[in-house]
């Protein structure tokens, strides 16, 4: 079995195991896809819809929007008093409770533990995202078998770990490439790697990140001539630390125009002396 098909099982099921994380609801007409971030007497329910963030609520069988409406240029507050009409048994103010996650999450835990004595409250304070992706590029693979510093197609997918609240400018991503052959270049390889982002620049529309790609395995097949006629040479390698990058995601639809330009400084590798090119570009969806 070929290294690539070895992994699609292990993205599949992230895949699974993001997609089936996800419920969908009927509200006034339409159904979304709804993520459960508190759960009990009153559940809390959100996700990115539209390019927005977008909260409902549901207690028993009904599930409603917590809706933030603009008149005159001015925000009604609409969810305070959706809040307040759900909660009303237990008469709590949502006066101080923004459309945020996180505040939210601390009202729908405040007003369950009320009514329910055994419940127990989601902890930690993070709201995960996950998200999944493809993308394509060019590099000059310097730290391979390259002397002739030729360019070299590839392609791969990513599986993103962020936080959308708290730890917002930080995210994990298990990626997966593999590297064509090209003229004059007879190798191919396919590399699993672990890599760290800090977002320096982070907002609802773009995010601009350092990364760091904290280790990689990696399958490469090199096709030599000698006195035999044409060999394929193949070999497994791990290193760690291995190389430093930029990157961008550009907020579009329910995802993220993403674009990457990976190692350019690669201290984990012996290089062939040239300096790294390694750009990618690629789309990401938020699951």
């Amino acid at each position: 079995m070929k290294p690539i098909q070895k992994f699609l099982p292990v993205f599949f099921l992230f895949f699974c195991f993001s997609v089936f994380s996800q419920e969908s609801y009927t509200v006034n007409g339409n159904q979304y896809t709804l993520k459960t971030e508190v759960e009990g007497t009153l559940t809390l329910l959100w996700n990115v819809i539209d390019e927005e963030y977008r909260f409902f609520a549901k207690k028993g069988n009904d599930v409603v929007e917590l809706a933030n409406t603009k008149a005159d240029g001015k925000y009604q507050n609409d969810y305070i008093k959706t809040l307040e009409s759900l909660t009303s048994d237990q008469n709590l103010s949502a006066t101080k409770t923004k459309l945020t996650i996180e505040s939210l999450r601390n009202f729908f835990n405040e007003y369950n533990r009320k009514t329910d004595a055994d419940y127990v409250e989601k902890t930690g304070g993070v709201a995960l995202e996950t998200r999944l992706g493809g993308f394509v590029g060019i590099s000059n693979n310097n730290a391979t078998h390259n002397p002739e510093n030729v360019f070299a197609p590839f392609a791969g997918i990513e599986f993103e770990i962020t936080d959308s609240d708290i730890l917002k400018r930080h995210g994990i991503v298990f990626q997966f490439r593999y590297s064509f052959e090209a003229e004059d270049y007879d190798l191919t390889y396919s590399q699993l790697a672990l890599n760290y982002r800090f977002k320096f620049i982070h907002n609802d529309k773009l995010s601009v990140f350092a990364q760091a790609k904290l280790l990689t395995l990696t399958f490469s097949k090199l096709a030599e001539d000698n006195v035999q006629g044409l060999e394929n040479l193949s070999s497994t390698s791990f290193q760690t630390p291995v190389g430093l990058g930029l990157g961008m995601d550009y907020k579009l639809g329910n995802g993220f125009l993403t674009l990457g330009i990976n190692d350019l400084v690669s201290p984990g590798y012996e290089t062939n002396g040239e300096f790294s090119i390694d750009i990618s570009l690629g789309y990401k969806f938020i699951l």
